[in-house]
């Protein structure tokens, strides 16, 4: 019989087995994708400096966020980390192609951060690391701290290439 616990848990597990991979992806070149160095190449062509940082904290919270979400452990930080990439991904990104995935656009991110959020809300459901470890921490309070802490960062990193490129001007 299917249950929300259950709903839960396969969605979790997918999503965090996929952000695995995409973390693996950009940070060791695993699943077809290109390595650390390339995906810093890409960030520093989208004004994220530094660019290797940038690359390392958003394969490192794809991989750790994907883990998290997939073992329902400490998931409403799981889910922060992801809702942190996919934010910066929408606003350096896709955002100017418009709102439609065949034009580029941020449609599938903002599905990815909205199913990441409904989870850091919620929480991980019944078959869950979190459950057997009988971890009791409050699940909201938790998300929305580490949401804040996410979306600081994202907003350091939205500066950064603006800070950098000023700086570049003034000392030519």
């Amino acid at each position: 019989m299917l249950t929300v616990d259950l709903g839960i848990f396969i969605l979790r597990v997918v999503i965090g087995l996929l952000f695995i991979g995409h973390g693996a992806q950009k940070l060791f070149g695993w699943f077809g994708g290109k390595g650390l160095k390339a995906t810093a190449q890409g960030y520093a062509s989208f004004h994220l400096q530094p660019a290797k940082l940038w690359a390392v904290l958003a394969g490192l919270s794809e991989f750790l966020g994907g883990m998290g979400l997939a073992l329902g452990f400490l998931t409403p930080v799981a889910a922060a980390l992801i809702i942190g990439v996919m934010l910066m991904a929408i606003l350096k990104v896709h955002l100017p192609n418009g709102l439609w995935n065949q034009n580029r656009g941020f449609e599938y991110p903002l599905v990815n951060l909205l199913v990441t959020a409904f989870l850091g809300l919620f929480g991980p459901g019944m078959y869950a690391l979190e459950q057997y470890l009988k971890l009791g921490y409050p699940v909201h309070l938790t998300f929305v701290i580490s949401l804040a802490v996410v979306v600081v960062a994202v907003l350091i990193g939205m500066v950064s290439g603006r800070m950098t490129t000023q700086s570049q001007t003034h000392t030519v």
